[in-house]
């Protein structure tokens, strides 16, 4: 039963969402840095606060994430040195990537963070001579299809039943060439 459990555990999130009241942060600056090991912690939390619809990385993920070779890790942070948004893109072995989570932490949402870090992973892919970056949105996420749409990105797909709860996503992708 303990391997069951173990195997489980790399399915599922590591903590239950928590209902929380979100209050806009202070404008700031941010400053986008590699994410790494040593991050994981402060990275889970946030993860859990960004994905509440049960579609958070656990902690297994996450770690592979972080040390996986062919992926590239950031996170942005505030001049506190506050981890407020994190991303993960892999790179495959045919010059393309796949952007695998893109998280903002909703009191920082709406400041054109999300959009910040996209451009700063797609320099890093560019300069890795990646042609091509794909990506998975929910259907009903209508934000960030619009924050993809104006970064250039292309719906090219629709998955059916591609979340947990049963929502259909669409895979969306755009040229770096």
């Amino acid at each position: 039963m303990a391997v069951l459990e173990t195997i489980k555990s790399f399915f599922t999130p590591s903590a239950a969402a928590v209902e929380e009241t979100i209050v806009p942060a202070p404008r700031t600056e941010y400053d986008i840095r590699p994410l790494t090991e040593e991050h994981l912690k402060e990275l889970l939390r946030l993860n859990l606060r960004c994905f509440t619809e049960g579609d958070s990385y656990n902690k297994h993920t996450l770690n592979y994430l972080l040390n996986e070779p062919r992926t590239l890790s950031f996170k942005a942070v505030t001049p506190q040195d506050e981890l407020v948004a994190f991303a993960f893109v892999m790179i495959n072995p045919n010059a393309a990537a796949h952007l695998t989570t893109i998280g903002v932490a909703p009191e920082h949402r709406r400041r054109g963070l999300a959009g910040k870090m996209l451009d700063h992973i797609e320099k890093r892919l560019r300069q890795k001579d990646v042609g091509t970056i794909m990506l998975e949105v929910r259907v009903g996420n209508y934000g960030a299809q619009q924050l993809y749409r104006q970064s250039g990105f292309h719906v090219v797909q629709r998955i059916l039943n591609y979340y947990n709860n049963g929502e259909d996503c669409y895979l969306m992708m755009k040229s770096l060439v």
